[in-house]
């Protein structure tokens, strides 16, 4: 360890006394382990079946007369099962250690890089943090569920999740310390996966925990000596962070620990200070960095700089409450929470590049690369970025799903498809084909998920056990997706075409509109997020404003689709106590005479309501169907005598619900006197608008019948809506159907309505009912006695609602729309009976007049569009080249305003504002500019094409970028002066923005950058 001028090296002296006290020990304790155990060669050799790892603090020190070098000794795995008890962990210890931290430091140079000697596996650092800290108190616990009992997370992020009650003071502590290796979830930075030596959606944080017993000088030491002396690092490769108020740390850091002060970094609160929320526990940290390069120095140095440092331990001293005001209170039961990263630790320790390299993920990369026909250390940066991004999405993907999170399309599940598609993408850009055993149609990724479950006996031995379900899960969905990907890829190819084509014609940025996005996400399963990087290598922006709108309007549909209805009436618990069930007279009549039983206004029992008040009715009889089984509530009058006149009052009912069981309830308005409770009332069905709903009802069913004929038995019904002027069914299955499907179900369905087949309806015992192979309606509950309406030869289905006697009432049929609403569940929406007609007539009127219009027969509309449409392109493209010469002419002129710059004066550098030219002109602008004034070349070009639009574009030749200047990445923060973005390639990229008032200093911000980086690159 490296001292300040000056310092007294005490824990040298400590560490040479204890090493003179147990010298004899110690060489008892070599010859022993050299008698019984054969050091290893590499990181696979074994002793007995077993990994060899190194012994707990067995360091051999040899000398050569010149320095003492210590060695760590190898033995079996001590904890074959992954987890350790507090006695044989003791056990372990080369020298007995009490919970206290007493420790003593090493000297560098009596140390050395102990961490050189011989690889580790990542199960040994596993294995050795636990055995470390519960040879000091601390119960080892296993790792909590990927899905976390905490409903304000969606996974699991962090080791301590699971102790946050008693961190929180909600739940007492049963321990007073714990241990834990636990699995990790983290998709924040999923595009981060791949592209840097360190960031995993899936990754093992093991962590030691104290719950009001010890506190920062033990976990401060401790951290230290699993470090230096149990990982074996160097003492000098190792740098500290604390929080830039907290004395004590650094005080424990420098004075009892012995870190040099030059290497003991003080940072803000952004850095390193943990919150739990705006109020509540909360408190500093203090991390360990392991540095790469010391030859660097230490002067100017930055522990964020990933090329020498990474950060390994993050220890959290919670000791304060944060309250409203903002202001910190000393907490009466201090905490700590640690976290070491376990696939960082073993790259450290395996001295590999990057964390994916590691033992712990390079055997799935290695088998990803078997499929692929590639050589991982042949392969250039973006075939392994493809390598790596398969290798950390396989360990997410198992894991997640044997905890029991399946592929949807909301919340976890959502995580584990997009998961699951980005890998299955990747691994076709890195051209995997089938799955490496002869099937080029198979799935790839159960073949690597295999890989993933072998790997996981120490970290969750259920893995293995369910991996039956995990592999087919994978299957399935790999399939399912590639099915769709092609058509998929291929329309949204289509799409950035017209995106950039509109782009060109209108002058402006090019952008997928959000609903385009939807249609993938939801008919084609590609996840925004792929379409989004999909767009971005294609020049195009995605507008996700849109998509979250349409996403929106999706989730209401699901959630009428499964959600049950709430009745408002108030008291229900009396009415139920003091009403009897209303007797249903409605599969027979259309009017029946009623006593009124009760009056609601507002959810309140009344004695009478007045005209022109809403009022729910409930009546001891009814001829109206109530709402249930998919089928809304009739519509009709109630009639009533109003006093002496004997005048006639009315009550208007829209609706009507059951409630408590099996109370009708109508809802109304009073349009006519006065109705009382005990008044006798004519209820009175509108028999329209009952035959709209029966004609409905009864489609549905054969609906449901020539899906399960059309596209298999397995589909069934996920819910329904017969209303009077369509029908809504949805079902379960995976993919949209195809045209030819739906035609082929609507030619069933009006087949069965021409055959006049008459309906039979019979109640009868449920268990009878099901053995007759009657299907039961999606949410419904029934009792031991159910009614059953049966389309002889069609179908059977357990049903309470209203039908035709005879199918030809049904008069035609006609689907209007086929979408998916939520994972694995599409709709239909159709018209059948007098909205059948209605449908038919308004298609009928708009045809005549698009024939009108366009003056042909109604057989030659789609020629005559299609002509038009190709002469609407034709046009625009010679509008385009028109544009494109005129921006280029305009360059010709603004030319000779280029200026040199650069210490030899050949640089031309060019930035201009173009007025309102378009944004494929101004590109065309560039490019000329670019080939005038000749490499080496600078262009930026900007335009206001329209009202609140800003285009520009940087074009640079190789001379230019050969100095280090990229054109898309210089564009971006010019954009976004002008409220916008973009970027692209070194040599050409294109930007937008929203704010035209800001273009001529946003012009001016590149000139200045431009001459400045110009300047100082070609000097």
């Amino acid at each position: 360890m490296g001292l300040s001028a000056g310092a007294t090296p005490t824990y040298i002296n400590a560490h040479l006394k204890i090493k003179a006290k147990n010298q004899r020990e110690r060489e008892r304790e070599r010859e022993r382990a050299m008698k019984s155990l054969k050091l290893p060669h590499s990181l696979h050799s074994s002793h007995g079946g077993k990994t060899l790892i190194p012994f707990p603090n067995r360091k051999l020190a040899l000398s050569t007369g010149l320095f003492t070098r210590t060695i760590t000794l190898f033995s079996p795995s001590i904890f074959p099962s992954g987890h350790c008890d507090l006695k044989e962990a003791r056990r372990m210890q080369f020298s007995m250690s009490s919970t206290s931290a007493s420790i003593q430091p090493m000297s560098e140079e009596l140390m050395g890089d102990t961490s050189k000697d011989l690889p580790v596996s990542g199960d040994s650092i596993r294995r050795r943090f636990l055995s470390f800290y519960a040879s000091r108190g601390h119960k080892v616990l296993p790792s909590a569920s990927l899905v976390p009992d905490d409903p304000t997370v969606l996974l699991t992020i962090a080791g301590m999740l699971q102790f946050k009650p008693i961190f929180l003071g909600k739940v007492p502590r049963e321990v007073p310390r714990a241990t834990t290796a636990q699995r990790c979830i983290r998709t924040n930075d999923v595009e981060n996966v791949g592209r840097t030596a360190r960031h995993h959606t899936f990754f093992e944080m093991l962590g030691n925990f104290s719950f009001g017993d010890y506190f920062k000088k033990e976990a401060i030491k401790w951290a230290w000596e699993l470090s230096t002396i149990e990982f074996g690092l160097p003492a000098n490769r190792l740098w500290i962070s604390v929080y830039e108020n907290d004395d004590d740390a650094f005080e424990i850091w420098h004075d009892e620990v012995g870190v040099p002060t030059e290497r003991i970094k003080r940072m803000g609160e952004d850095d390193n200070f943990w919150t739990s929320g705006v109020t509540g526990p909360c408190g500093p940290c203090s991390e360990i960095y392991y540095d790469f390069h010391p030859e660097r120095g230490i002067l100017d140095t930055d522990l964020g700089d990933d090329t020498r440092f990474i950060e390994f331990y993050n220890l959290v001293f919670m000791q304060y409450n944060k309250k409203e005001d903002g202001s910190l209170e000393p907490l009466k039961q201090r905490n700590i929470d640690t976290g070491l990263g376990l696939e960082r630790v073993a790259r450290i320790l395996q001295k590999v590049s990057s964390n994916y390299e590691t033992d712990l993920i390079y055997p799935i990369i290695e088998k990803a690369s078997e499929l692929a026909n590639v050589s991982y250390a042949l392969a250039d940066g973006h075939i392994k970025m493809n390598l790596k991004i398969i290798g950390d999405h396989l360990r997410a993907i198992v894991y997640l799903i044997s905890d029991g999170v399946f592929p949807s399309n909301i919340g976890r599940g959502y995580v584990v498809r997009r998961l699951i598609r980005r890998a299955v993408r990747t691994g076709r850009l890195l051209g995997i084909k089938g799955d490496g055993r002869g099937n080029l149609e198979g799935a790839f990724l159960p073949v690597i998920a295999e890989k993933v479950i072998e790997l996981s006996t120490h970290i969750d031995v259920d893995v293995k056990d369910r991996s039956p379900r995990i592999l087919e899960e994978l299957k399935r969905e790999e399939l399912r997706f590639v099915q769709m990907l092609e058509r998929g890829e291929k329309l949204l190819d289509e799409m950035l075409v017209d995106a950039l084509s509109r782009a060109k014609e209108n002058g402006t940025a090019p952008s997928l509109s959000g609903k385009d996005a939807f249609l993938l996400y939801d008919t084609y399963g590609f996840p925004v997020e792929i379409t989004k990087e999909v767009a971005e290598e294609r020049g195009a922006s995605i507008d996700m404003n849109g998509f979250d709108i349409e996403m929106e309007n999706q989730r209401r549909q699901s959630q009428a689709a499964h959600s049950a209805v709430k009745l408002d009436v108030g008291n229900g618990a009396d009415l139920a106590e003091n009403v009897a069930d209303t007797e249903f007279l409605g599969y027979n009549s259309l009017y029946a005479k009623a006593v009124v039983e009760s009056l609601l206004v507002n959810g309140i029992p009344v004695i009478q309501v007045s005209e022109g008040s809403d009022v729910e009715v409930l009546l001891n009889k009814t001829p109206f169907y109530a709402e249930s089984g998919g089928q809304i509530g009739d519509n009709g009058f109630l009639y009533f005598n109003d006093g002496e006149s004997l005048q006639k009052a009315v009550v208007e009912i829209k609706d009507v619900q059951k409630s408590f069981g099996n109370i009708y309830v109508h809802k109304g308005t009073i349009r006519e006197g006065v109705l009382e409770v005990g008044r006798e009332v004519e209820a009175a069905v509108d028999p329209k608008l009952r035959q709209r709903a029966k004609v409905h009802h009864t489609a549905t069913h054969l609906l449901q019948a020539a899906l399960k004929k059309v596209v298999g038995q397995e589909t069934s019904q996920a819910g329904s809506l017969v209303a009077f002027d369509r029908l809504r069914f949805d079902f379960n299955f995976p993919r949209p159907l195809l045209d030819s499907e739906l035609v082929e179900i609507e030619g069933l369905v009006n087949s069965w309505i021409g055959a006049s087949t008459i309906l039979q309806t019979k109640v009868m015992l449920l268990a009878d009912a099901k053995k007759a192979g009657a299907i039961a309606m999606f949410g419904e509950k029934y009792g031991e006695q159910v009614r059953v309406v049966e389309v002889p030869g069609v179908s059977m289905e357990l049903c309470g609602g209203t039908h035709v006697s005879n199918t030809s009432e049904i008069r035609g049929f006609k689907i209007i729309s086929e979408q998916g609403i939520a994972s694995g569940i599409r709709r239909i929406e159709a018209v059948a009976g007098e909205a059948f007609i209605e449908y038919v007539n308004a298609r009928d009127y708009h045809m005549k007049n698009l024939c009108s219009t366009l003056k042909v027969k109604a057989e030659d509309v789609t020629t005559r569009v299609e002509n038009l449409l190709e002469e609407l392109r034709m046009a625009r493209n010679e509008v385009s080249t028109l544009r494109a010469k005129a921006a280029e002419y305009k360059a010709s002129i603004i030319a000779s305003n280029a200026f040199p710059v650069g210490a030899s004066n050949k640089i031309r550098v060019l930035v201009e504002c173009m007025d309102d030219t378009d944004a494929d002109s101004l590109r065309s602008a560039a490019e000329y500019l670019v080939d005038a004034l000749q490499d080496p070349a600078a262009v930026v070009l900007g335009s206001c094409p329209g009202e609140g639009k800003v285009n520009l574009v940087a074009a640079f030749t190789p001379g230019v970028v050969d100095l280090g200047i990229q054109a898309g990445k210089f564009i971006g923060p010019i954009a976004k002066l002008c409220g916008g973005g973009g970027g692209g390639r070194p040599n050409f990229a294109q930007a937008g923005g929203r704010k035209p008032e800001n273009l001529s200093s946003a012009l001016e911000k590149a000139r200045s950058e431009l001459v400045t980086i110009l300047t100082e690159k070609a000097s």
